[in-house]
């Protein structure tokens, strides 16, 4: 696994978004950036940290942050997580891995005594100038934007 640092320039990437549109973190360079990886729509803790993302997206907003998720599911997907959810930001989706890899967050883990290769659910802080100002290896996913307004308005 790459790991990336706060300070250290974020990789520039594309993929398509939950309307199939094509997206690159290039577009987003003059704007802050909360990028995160989470493993799979729909499912209980993704949920927790999208709707945590969603209620408090005004916040987000104010202080100048777009909010875009990243997956290995595909934009089908994403469409229906963020139809059902009212997610009121960009879902990239990354099924073979490109951006995952990029980022350095796709590795071994271990659940239930059970050993295997997935998704670490990181978020990345990028600033104006592509800059990564902060790194979460493990959210707070019932708080994450607020530990992310925390941390990144000092």
């Amino acid at each position: 696994m790459k790991h990336l640092k706060e300070g250290e320039k974020a990789p520039l990437f594309s993929a398509k978004d939950q309307n199939g549109n094509k997206i690159s973190l290039k577009e987003y360079l003059g704007k802050k950036v909360v990028l995160y990886f989470y493993p799979e729509d729909d499912t209980p803790t993704c949920t927790i940290q999208a709707c945590n993302l969603r209620d408090n997206h005004s916040l987000l907003e104010k202080e100048g942050y777009v909010v875009i998720g990243v997956s290995p599911d595909d934009s089908n997907k994403h469409k229906k997580f963020e139809t059902k959810f009212t997610l009121p930001f960009t879902l990239l989706e990354d099924p073979n891995h490109k951006i995952i890899n990029l980022y350095g967050v796709w590795g071994p883990k271990q659940l239930y005594g059970r050993h295997y290769e997935g998704l670490h659910r990181t978020t990345f802080v990028v600033d104006e100038k592509g800059i990564i100002i902060k790194i979460f290896l493990k959210p707070r996913n019932k708080a994450h934007a607020e530990e992310i307004l925390k941390h990144t308005n000092k």
